[in-house]
């Protein structure tokens, strides 16, 4: 794989499809800057990918501790990717969730990602985990117009998912010079996908990997959908621009952030 070297942040970088993506970039050469809730983890992280440049710390179900993760990320210099693959499923809770998780689902799932995004310096490549979950979501954005509404944790994972791809389109289409993609990492074997997951674990973290750094025509697109470094194909709806403003609208109302649209 042809690659440029270069500096990559990665959110929910302990463990999983993260920490694992690091350790590849690492590997093949590149400064990597890890992301954990806290400081234990943190130290997790960095026992496990010991070549990473450093660790920031911050809980992404917090607005403001994810606003200051953007200014400690900004604080480090300029990176030439982001990877946005933090996420959280707990499948263990059954059908039915409380309303505290579901708000932390979208806070970690949805929100974090357009916060980090609008106030990150922008790099040159955006890479966003979404899911073959995103679409079952609801192109109404229900979820955001009424956070509070309970709804099951498949319906509420599905909806993140989705809006993670839709944040990729936004992206892809008002940041012209960024390639801004959407990754399907399949139902992995990590702690949210479980022991018995089916699909391939490694195959899981290099397609991110790959969309960061590789000088492979194939890798340097934007907004596409990509599957073990293929494109596949998606839920149209996320192409709509009718809903790729409403998605802007509802998360700026919630965060208090307007998306850029000018260069920074």
């Amino acid at each position: 794989m042809q690659t440029l070297m270069g500096r990559i942040f990665i959110t929910g970088s302990a463990d999983g499809l993260g920490s694992m993506a690091a350790s590849l970039l690492v590997s093949e050469g590149h400064l990597v800057v890890l992301h954990a809730r806290n400081a234990e983890r943190g130290r997790e992280a960095l026992s496990k990918v010991p070549g990473a440049e450093k660790v920031l710390i911050a809980d992404l179900s917090s607005i403001e501790e994810t606003k200051k993760l953007a200014t400690d990320v900004n604080s480090t210099g300029g990176f030439d990717a982001v990877i946005h693959n933090a996420g959280v499923y707990n499948k263990m809770s059954g059908p039915t969730i409380n309303k505290d998780f579901q708000r932390m689902m979208v806070s970690i799932n949805t929100l974090a990602p357009y916060i980090l995004t609008c106030q990150i310096h922008k790099p040159k490549r955006l890479i966003y985990l979404s899911s073959g979950m995103h679409s079952q979501g609801d192109p109404g954005l229900d979820i955001l117009a009424s956070i509070t509404k309970a709804r099951g944790i498949y319906q509420t994972y599905s909806d993140t998912k989705l809006h993670d791809l839709i944040l990729s389109k936004v992206v892809a289409r008002k940041w012209p010079t960024v390639y801004s993609n959407a990754v399907d990492p399949g139902w992995v074997p990590t702690k949210m996908g479980g022991p018995g997951a089916p699909d391939d674990f490694e195959k899981g973290f290099q397609t991110q990997a790959w969309l960061a750094v590789s000088n492979d025509v194939h890798a340097k697109v934007s907004g596409q959908y990509f599957y073990h470094q293929k494109q596949k194909k998606y839920l149209s709806d996320a192409d709509d621009v009718k809903i790729q403003d409403r998605f802007l609208d509802l998360c700026e109302r919630l965060t208090g952030i307007h998306f850029p649209i000018d260069d920074r």
